[in-house]
């Protein structure tokens, strides 16, 4: 009997219409378009506007497109899986108001908190529903509202995260394409370096922890950057060598945009060149779980059925890991 893969079929994706410069961000904190540029690759981001909007709002038109790119009717999708850290609440899950607002009435669904590594946790963890022969279509969402938990008096912070939510359907094979391997790794260890500290059961919020703007990102720059390079560039070389891929049978990498210097230390780590590397950090910056999946979005009229993509994330926690994923379509 043939295995059967999880062959992403659709990708789709949303950014918010508001566009933050650098030059915006240069009126609010210390900073300046060649500084932010030279240290992260990033020239502008997207901000959702408007009050009551949160993380559902953009997930659920990415997956209203998906369903309509795949010809997939709502009723049909089995599960909705959402990576995000921004929920619209505590409870319940914003997967949950993702498959009310899309009319998905028939999907179970969760979310996963694993930061910027949370699509591919999120990936991976669809595909094994898909392998066991369980269900047929599965719907991963990465989608984050950075906005609403940034310190725009920290130039540290401000500068680098966005919002936007991308979006992948899942859907069984017996050809030889598909989610093929992943590799995944934590650290709870790093949560001095990378975390919001206020919001949770160990700290919930008094007058104390608002005054003390302890509901925002808090990032030791240095140190993730360190780690982040380490790691994510480890995992990827690693999923190559498990599966005796080379440099030149990379068609393209698929990296957590977080940094363009991390970025390029993960290429150079895996030796493929420039040109087969997926960017658009320069227009949306780091919008944590929403990364990968447009990446997808934006470069999917130039994959071809048959394409080796490496997908290599890492995240607060710490959390990193890679994907190797063999596209399954020509473009459409």
């Amino acid at each position: 009997m043939s295995k059967i893969h999880a062959a992403i079929t659709g990708v789709a994706g949303y950014m918010p219409d508001y566009v933050l410069t650098n030059q915006e961000l240069s009126t609010m904190v210390d900073t300046n378009d060649e500084w932010i540029t030279t240290r992260t690759g990033i020239k502008e981001r997207r901000i959702l506007k408007g009050e009551g909007k949160g993380t559902s709002d953009m997930a659920y038109k990415a997956v209203n497109e998906l369903l309509a790119k795949t010809n997939t009717q709502p009723e049909e999708v089995d599960l909705i899986i959402c990576a995000t850290v921004t929920p619209d609440h505590v409870f319940p899950a914003t997967a949950n108001l993702i498959a009310a607002k899309t009319g998905c009435v028939n999907a179970f669904n969760y979310d996963i908190g694993a930061a910027c590594s949370g699509f591919i946790y999120a990936l991976s963890s669809g595909a094994t529903f898909i392998e066991s022969g369980r269900y047929k279509k599965v719907v991963v969402v990465g989608a984050d509202k950075m906005s609403s938990i940034i310190d725009y008096t920290d130039r540290t912070t401000c500068i680098i995260f966005g919002d936007g939510a991308g979006a992948v359907m899942l859907e069984p094979t017996e050809e030889e394409v598909g989610i093929i391997d992943f590799m995944h790794k934590s650290d709870g260890n790093g949560v001095e370096f990378l975390r919001m500290k206020a919001g949770g059961s160990s700290y919930p919020a008094t007058h104390d922890t608002v005054e003390n703007r302890e509901h925002y990102v808090f990032q030791d720059g240095k140190t993730v950057f360190k780690f982040a390079v380490t790691n994510m560039a480890d995992y990827a070389a690693k999923i190559m060598e498990r599966n005796n891929l080379t440099g030149d049978d990379v068609d393209w990498l698929v990296a957590h945009q977080a940094n363009k210097r991390i970025i390029d230390a993960t290429s150079n780590r895996m030796g493929i060149n420039d040109e087969k590397v997926m960017m658009n950090i320069e227009r949306y910056g780091n919008t944590t779980s929403a990364t990968i999946p447009t990446l997808l979005w934006d470069y999917e009229s130039q994959l071809k059925k048959g394409d080796n993509l490496v997908l290599a994330a890492f995240g607060g926690g710490f959390t990193w890991g890679a994907l190797y994923v063999k596209w399954a379509y020509d473009p459409k």
